[in-house]
């Protein structure tokens, strides 16, 4: 039997789905200290504040989303489209940092 702590805690390590390793991300990354990662589309920022900080063991100052719309692309005649997905931008507190080599 599954308790209540155990279901928020496995829909927890779900949320964070890869960290969004860019040119940008890494800029803001450098100047604003913020991280990005691609979430889950129906995560909340109070879940992906929690998330970044059970799984990373940091404390997080702030969390900024920004759903992003899929690309429309075309093979030959037929149209498709790619998925919506939504980033997050977490800002840390000061002094704290995520080492992503140790936290695998």
């Amino acid at each position: 039997m599954m308790t209540a702590m155990t279901k928020t805690q496995d829909r927890l390590l779900q949320v964070i789905l890869a960290p969004q390793i860019t040119e940008k991300a890494t800029y803001i990354a450098d100047k604003h200290q913020q991280i990005a990662f691609i979430v889950r589309t129906d995560a909340t920022k109070p879940e992906i504040k929690a998330a970044v900080e059970l799984v990373f063991k940091v404390e997080v100052e702030k969390v900024s989303t920004i759903n992003v719309g899929g690309k429309t692309k075309r093979a030959g005649k037929s149209m498709g489209k790619r998925k919506d997905w939504k980033k997050a931008y977490v800002s840390l507190k000061p002094g704290q940092e995520i080492n992503f080599a140790a936290a695998e």
